[in-house]
């Protein structure tokens, strides 16, 4: 109900309201996603897309490419910004999965970036969570060089 009466409230002409998925709370996966969406059932409800955030058990550590996939097939029309971040998985038991950098994980960002290619040229995806700017300066320039490997442009 508060997703709504916020959108009623500013009744927003040019921007979305998003929420950003967390590993530890719902909505935790596309199809929860859209379930939310269709709940919320408001035009300027989009989706803040942080596939690594969903990254929460081994399954979808392991076949990462195939679910980064089905959230952009799943969320792609409603998907207004993405969260760039990388994952890895400590050989260690219980399971634990961390957030890293953009190319310090095993995220393919070739893919991702032809995925969000298919969203369109305003599609904008962004890092975060970096100690300091050099490491920014990094994560953003692996991801360009990613993208222009897929030969996709970034600028």
């Amino acid at each position: 109900d508060s997703i709504r009466e916020i959108i009623d409230s500013v009744k927003p002409k040019r921007t979305f309201y998003t929420v950003e998925t967390m590993p530890w709370m719902v909505p935790d996966s596309p199809e929860e996603y859209l379930q939310l969406i269709k709940d919320v059932d408001r035009k300027a409800f989009g989706v803040h897309l942080d596939f690594v955030n969903m990254i929460n058990c081994p399954k979808r550590y392991l076949f990462c490419d195939e679910f980064i996939e089905e959230c952009f097939t799943k969320l792609g029309p409603y998907i207004k910004s993405i969260h760039g971040k990388d994952v890895i998985m400590e050989n260690a038991y219980t399971t634990i999965i961390h957030e890293t950098m953009p190319g310090k994980g095993i995220i393919n960002y070739r893919k991702v970036a032809l995925l969000c290619e298919s969203l369109g040229p305003d599609t904008t995806l962004f890092v975060e969570h970096l100690p300091d700017f050099e490491s920014y300066r990094k994560a953003a320039a692996y991801v360009r060089e990613q993208a222009a490997l897929a030969g996709v442009k970034t600028d």
